[in-house]
């Protein structure tokens, strides 16, 4: 009787681990979209980010998204998917921004939200690397030339990483997009996609660590020929599972 009731015990705790594993499973990432400061084809966008898998989205425009960031308002979301590109940001905004991820929320930067806030140093470091609108001059007192960008360019993405689980079940692939070169891009980053194109900075998909956060920032994503590019939507997705998770 003993053993019938021990047995018993242990059936109904596999069918409740089972049971929190699925409900675990199902639930939806939240992710709170946030665009503004730059021009995009909507229609194509949202039908792109509402059909990735396994996320639930709000979106916040500017100028009301930096409110997102007060501590208030954290627990409404669990990543961070930035598509914007806004210039302007107060000193307690910037606070409550960097806080936020200091304290361990999941950050996806998309394509131009790379080339936001020219004038702050602190985001270039969250993000692991800047675009630069104008000429500048580095910690040595070289003076570099400002970033570029083309359009509609076709060419080979290469997986640096291909164990990392952002890029897992991704090989090599074809995508027509915009490209971005001589951006500035940290040596601390870990880097999960390169190319030879050269129109374009040779990193191009990089994952970073700031705070308690996982950043990725992944250049790619102009418009709808990377909007409905298999593996750009499986790696976006991906991104946004790896940087949830402790």
């Amino acid at each position: 009787m003993k053993i019938k009731y021990i047995i018993l015990l242990l059936s109904v705790a596999t069918v409740f681990d089972a049971c929190n594993f699925s409900q675990k499973k199902n639930e939806h990432i939240r992710v709170l979209l946030i665009t503004g400061g730059h021009d995009f084809d909507k229609e194509a966008f949202y039908s792109f980010v509402y059909s990735l898998s396994g996320i639930s989205v709000t979106e916040v425009k500017h100028p009301d998204a930096l409110s997102m960031f007060e501590p208030a308002n954290r627990g409404s979301y669990d990543v961070v998917l930035l598509y914007d590109m806004p210039a302007k940001i107060s000193e307690d905004e910037k606070q409550n921004f960097s806080d936020c991820f200091k304290e361990g929320k999941g950050l996806v930067v998309l394509h131009h939200a790379y080339c936001s806030y020219q004038r702050w140093d602190e985001y270039e470091t969250i993000v692991g690397g800047r675009y630069h609108e104008k000429r500048w001059t580095d910690s040595e007192g070289v003076e570099r030339p400002a970033s570029s960008f083309k359009h509609d360019v076709q060419f080979s993405v290469k997986v640096a990483d291909s164990q990392h689980p952002v890029t897992n079940g991704i090989a090599d692939f074809e995508i027509i997009d915009e490209t971005y070169k001589n951006g500035v891009v940290s040596p601390d980053v870990h880097v999960i996609l390169t190319t030879d194109e050269i129109t374009s900075t040779p990193s191009i998909a990089w994952t970073n660590q700031y705070g308690k956060s996982k950043v990725v920032t992944i250049l790619l994503g102009h418009d709808n020929n990377a909007w409905s590019n298999t593996n750009f939507v499986k790696l976006v997705e991906q991104a946004v599972t790896w940087v949830n998770i402790d």
